[in-house]
């Protein structure tokens, strides 16, 4: 075994001064105020909800099944758990690369020589020479690139978190599917109590046609102002088909979120329900929380963690590669005494390369990784910054609508009252026919924001867990990173 030894003490040595050249990854610094600017102790929600399954905090069995279906069956979810295969794989077979590589070969041959060649011309003059001939052989070949300088473990720390940016957006991939079907049931039931306010109001304007009908044959009323009732009545019909046509989008919209065709899950939802409540939403630690929450917080770190890592790869190119290798087997020809020492051969190698005259390139490439990582820098402050946006703006849009929800209660209590008094006074012959008009008209229109109030409300809440970062539990994995660690 002596000629093993020389190889062998020389990847003992290498190994034992190996470093990984290139800056460590440390998470960049970002300023972030301690709390919200958007003040919710104003908020009427009743409890917080869990952040990890928001949904449940509206109190909404539906909602509930509707939400869990779409995790559960959502295609494109299962696309994002398919990249999230794809990227661990690969970062395996980076991590391949550090270990040795060991082939097996083996071959049998039975052929002719031909005596017009060099070899059968020499061959055949030998008495008792035979062009037919069998040739055996078995082995095994083994090589290993040393990483002396951490350009294999560079490129393994970078498909790591690559494959963990990939997690990251498979886990953003569940966050949007549980909002949009929140987002879509909440617009149902908001487009079925906009129908019933319409219908409603389509009955009473129905029944003063049939007042105004009475008056008219009694000579108290004028065929102007049964036109008049009659137009008020073909507005507030004319008014279901966009809303029939806006309900029907969002049924259709659900089943495909659920992965199901259009119309499948349909009956479910067909008989109205009460808009629920939406939750209190807790203000948490402030941004901070997003650093540790948001997926495509924690996927732009990853890609910026991968792109710190490749510089370390383009370095380690500066400084030379070395090799080993080994090849041991038995080769015979006819088969005979195959595995005798006769037949064994083997063999030991060292190799060494080195780029040193290369016209710049690895300067180009060092550059060109170093352009990237502040590339990937930039892309992942602007996603912490965007992220405190998305939630300052659902923060805000929650607490206005609800105030407005408010105030459109205390509206429809008063044109409640006031449409009841012009219509009695309209009997009484105190006020005229427009001003029952009038007030049927704002009453409906009040209605109809107060239906769309209080959507807007549930639709803020959902939109402001998804900017939360709500719907999933980060993997003790990410969490590593999200504490400025990167990938080992």
């Amino acid at each position: 075994m002596r000629p093993f030894a020389l190889p062998l003490a020389l990847a003992a040595a290498l190994l034992t001064t190996a470093c990984a050249v290139g800056p460590d990854y440390r998470r960049p610094e970002m300023k972030l105020t301690p709390g919200w600017q958007t003040d919710l102790a104003a908020q009427r929600g009743r409890v917080a909800a869990p952040v990890d399954a928001w949904w449940t905090g509206f109190d909404d069995p539906e909602l509930v099944r509707v939400v869990d279906r779409a995790l559960a069956q959502n295609l494109d979810l299962a696309q994002a758990r398919a990249r999230v295969q794809a990227s661990r794989a690969a970062a395996r077979a980076a991590g391949a690369a550090l270990l040795p590589r060991l082939d097996a070969r083996g071959s049998a041959a039975d052929g002719r020589q031909s005596l017009l060649t060099p070899i059968g011309r020499v061959g055949s003059r030998i008495p008792g020479y035979d062009r037919d001939y069998e040739a055996y052989d078995l082995g095994a070949a083994a090589s290993w690139e040393i990483d002396l300088f951490g350009g294999l473990r560079r490129e393994h720390e970078a498909a790591r978190a690559e494959a963990a940016a990939a997690e990251a957006g498979a886990a953003g991939a569940r966050i949007t599917v549980a909002a949009e079907a929140a987002d879509a049931y909440l617009q149902i039931r908001a487009f079925q109590g906009r129908l019933d306010v319409a219908r409603r109001q389509i009955a009473v304007q129905q029944d003063l046609v049939g007042l105004i009908r009475q008056r008219a044959a009694q000579g108290l009323a004028a065929e102007r102002e049964l036109h008049q009732t009659l137009a008020a009545l073909e507005g507030a019909q004319a008014s279901l088909p966009p809303l029939e046509a806006g309900l029907a989008a969002q049924l259709n919209r659900l089943d495909v979120l659920m992965g199901a065709q259009p119309g499948t899950w349909r009956a479910e939802l067909t008989a109205g329900s009460a808009m629920p409540a939406p939750p209190r939403l807790a203000q948490g630690d402030g941004p901070a929380d997003l650093l540790r929450r948001r997926p495509d917080v924690l996927a732009a770190e990853q890609r910026l963690v991968a792109a710190n890592a490749r510089i370390g790869a383009a370095i380690s190119d500066y400084y030379p590669k070395v090799s080993i290798s080994a090849l041991a087997g038995f080769s015979t020809l006819g088969g005979g005494r195959f595995f005798s020492g006769d037949a064994a051969q083997n063999q030991v190698a060292a190799g060494f390369g080195w780029r040193l005259f290369d016209f710049g390139r690895v300067d180009a490439e060092v550059a060109g990784a170093k352009g990237r990582e502040a590339e990937a820098l930039a892309a992942y402050r602007g996603t912490v910054l965007h992220a405190v946006e998305d939630v300052e703006n659902a923060f805000s849009s929650l607490v206005q609508e609800e105030r407005r929800a408010d105030v459109l209660e205390r509206q429809i209590a008063d044109l409640t009252a006031a449409r009841a008094q012009a219509r009695a006074a309209y009997e009484g012959g105190a006020l005229s026919l427009i001003e029952v008009l009038d007030a049927d008209r704002d009453l409906l229109a009040a209605s109809d924001q107060l239906v769309q109030a209080r959507a807007g409300a549930d639709r803020a809440a959902v939109t402001a867990y998804r900017a939360l970062g709500g719907g999933w539990t980060p993997p003790a994995t990410l969490a590593a990173h999200a504490t400025g660690r990167a990938a080992d």
